[in-house]
């Protein structure tokens, strides 16, 4: 193996990676370093700053719980420099940040505390995953194979539909009539009225991430139609296009967001026919080589849901 001696960074297990580059730095993309071999030292692009403790000073994983608390990153915000859209702020300005440090062993057990709740958050992401996937798998036995319906063959009764044999009494319809696709507004133009009372802005960014941190602001007297809460339903229809049940906190709705809603099914209906569809809608964005991948509104009308009869 080639000794690497080109520029850039370098890293070992225990340093904090700090992206310093909009919108990176806005958009909180921190690391805490755990996966190299033991004594290996990594090298690395310039556009993230290493952080890591003193000895006898600071705690390492103190150290990395410290960069993601607002106040710091939204020191490190005000101080890029660059022309706009490639700021970034420099090393100096985080070193000449002044801090007032717990002792040592209050640092270690802060970090554990907070570490534990990490690795909890993580087993839950994961456990939700896994109830999600089987939901899928559910539903797609439901209403697509039809193999809940027992001794469901050649023999009962089906009837045709522009999906094929369906069973007698179901209906076709489509994602844009059973349930309401709200697009979100030009946020930008909703300014907060002062710098106490907001909501936060939910862009794609802040759907990716879960979380509402170092999001722009938006007043709160928009219509409330576009204000998001927990357990809504929110699809990108455009960019990264995605389907989630938000846990971010309540917000306010951007454009390219669509908040998912109906007065006639249940949630977990129109949630999971549209999630369905997402990768058809991935495939079709894809297609938009000239313009950011996105769908438009008939194609949720062309895509075609199956709709059990109330029996």
């Amino acid at each position: 193996m080639k000794e690497f001696k080109g520029s850039g960074s370098r890293f070992q297990n225990g340093d904090t990676l700090l992206a310093r580059i909009t919108p990176c730095l806005e958009n909180g993309k921190t690391v805490f370093l755990s996966c190299l071999p033991d004594d290996v030292v990594g090298h690395g692009s310039t556009e993230f700053i290493v952080l890591s403790g003193k000895d006898g000073i600071s705690d390492n994983l103190f150290v990395y719980y410290l960069v993601g608390d607002p106040e710091f990153r939204n020191y490190a915000i005000q101080h890029m420099e660059g022309s706009t859209g490639r700021q970034r702020v420099p090393a100096s300005a985080i070193a000449r940040l002044t801090l007032n440090l717990p002792p040592l062993p209050e640092q270690k057990a802060i970090a554990s505390i907070l570490g534990a709740l990490d690795d909890k958050i993580e087993l839950n992401r994961k456990m939700n995953e896994t109830l999600e996937a089987m939901a899928r798998a559910i539903f797609k036995s439901w209403f697509v194979d039809f193999d809940h319906i027992s001794g469901l063959g050649p023999h009962k009764e089906w009837q045709d539909s522009p999906l094929g044999k369906i069973p007698k009494g179901w209906g076709v319809g489509s994602l844009g009539e059973i349930a309401d696709y709200l697009n979100g507004l030009a946020l930008q133009k909703y300014p907060p009225e002062n710098d106490y009372d907001f909501l936060p802005v939910i862009k794609i960014a802040q759907l990716r991430k879960d979380s509402t941190e170092g999001s722009d602001k938006a007043s709160v007297n928009i219509n409330p139609a576009y204000i998001v809460s927990d357990g809504d339903i929110l699809f990108s229809w455009s960019g990264s296009l995605e389907v989630v049940i938000w846990c971010g906190g309540r917000g306010a709705l951007n454009q390219h967001l669509f908040k998912v809603t109906s007065k006639n099914y249940p949630k977990w209906f129109y949630y999971l026919w549209t999630k369905h569809y997402l990768s058809d809608f991935q495939a079709i964005a894809a297609t938009k080589a000239t313009t950011m991948g996105h769908i438009q509104r008939h194609h949720l009308a062309e895509a075609k849901v199956l709709i059990p009869s109330p029996d």
